[in-house]
This record gives structure tokens, C-alpha cells and sequence, in this order.
């Protein structure tokens, strides 16, 4: 039985991740994002079970007392959790998962060390690229932005704990290395690009 990898992906809000890892997941087949409770209210666009699954605070404490996040933690204000099932589920059905989670939830997974996982940073250009960014959205008002800045700052101190370290300038590029990415860690797995196993066949 094939178990699939679980690709942990972190970075400072407003590196673009969100786009960066819908273009990845249409080029590369079998990629399955997790998708995280959190307390947060939905941006524009944003749809409840697709990007997150948007739960009140009161029913989040209540998930935590009951054991069902694999890891959480509060960012901004707004708390963020995994499914412990819907991860275990999909990587003994043999389907490789993002798990986009911030610097803090990843440092638990390591921490438990219950789940094997490629641990990927994405980074912004520079601070004053972030900051045109995060402006270019318009979602955060002044002191909001100082907030994401000054937490970027300290989130980019955490790169030296993951295996690759991706810079997003260019769009097709960073796209382009993170699928290389998790081509290569498939291969090690000696599965096909596709994700699937490659088995004896380059045996018989």
C-alpha cells in the first residue's frame, strides 16, 4: 500500500502563497490541499469547505477539548487548526497533501513528530515587496499591516528549520521550483511524477 507525503508549506501572509499553490496543485496531479478550520471571517471570494472551513471561536475550543486538531495556533487574532482524521484519511488512501500552515503549527508537527513531512518555506522578495503586496489587496488597514510586517520579520527567523527555502519574485518560476520539488521528493519515494508507485516494474 502506497502512503501518501504530507508537503507542510509556511510563509508570511502576503507572499502569495494561496495563488502559488493553486497553480501547482492544476499542473501536478494527485495534490490534496487540507483545508484548516480557523476562527477568521471569510475574505471576498472566499468559500467555506473549499478555502477554510470557517467555524465560530466557541466551536473551536470545543474541537480542541475533544482532540480533533493534529496541531493549532493563534495568528492574528484568529486561531487555525488541522483535522487530525481528514489528514490521516487522505495519506492511507495514498494521496499527497499541502498542509498550509503557519511557522507555529508547523513547529508542532516537528515537535509531536507523529507524521513524517517535507517542510517547505516560501519567502517574499524583501519586506518592501511584502508591503506593496499586502497594500496591493487592500484587505488590512494601517495598524493591521504593521501587525503582518512585524510578524513576517519574526516568521522569516524560521527558515533555517525547513528543508527548502522558495522565494516567490516570479510567479511561473516559483511555480515551476515548487512542482520540481515535489517531483524530486516522489521520486525519492521512487513513485512516478503523477505520484504514482513505481513498483517492479523497472525490475521486470
Amino acid at each position: 500500500m502506497t502512503i501518501g507525503k504530507l508537503f507542510v508549506v509556511s510563509a508570511p501572509s502576503g507572499t502569495g502563497k494561496t495563488t502559488l499553490l493553486k497553480r501547482v496543485m492544476a499542473q501536478l496531479p494527485g495534490l490534496s490541499f487540507s483545508v484548516s478550520h480557523t476562527t477568521r471571517p471569510p475574505r471576498p471570494g472566499e468559500r467555506s469547505g473549499v478555502d477554510y472551513h470557517f467555524v465560530s471561536k466557541a466551536e473551536f475550543l470545543s474541537m480542541i477539548d475533544q482532540g480533533l486538531f493534529l496541531e493549532h495556533a493563534e495568528v492574528h487574532g484568529n486561531r487555525y487548526g488541522t483535522s487530525r482524521t481528514a489528514v490521516d484519511q487522505q495519506l492511507m488512501a495514498g494521496v499527497d497533501i499541502i498542509l498550509d500552515i503557519d511557522v507555529q503549527g508547523a513547529s508542532i508537527l516537528r515537535r509531536l513528530g507523529q507524521l513524517e513531512a517535507t517542510h517547505i518555506f516560501i519567502s517574499p522578495p524583501s519586506i518592501t515587496e511584502l508591503e506593496k503586496r499586502l497594500r496591493g489587496r487592500g484587505t488590512e488597514n494601517e495598524e493591521m499591516l504593521a501587525v503582518r510586517l512585524a510578524n513576517a520579520r519574526v516568521e522569516l527567523q524560521a527558515v533555517k528549520d525547513y528543508e527548502y527555502l522558495v522565494i516567490n519574485d516570479s510567479l511561473e518560476e516559483t511555480v515551476d521550483l515548487l512542482s520540481s520539488i515535489i517531483v524530486a521528493e516522489r521520486a525519492r519515494a521512487h513513485r512516478f511524477p503523477s505520484g504514482k508507485p513505481i513498483g517492479d516494474r523497472v525490475r521486470s
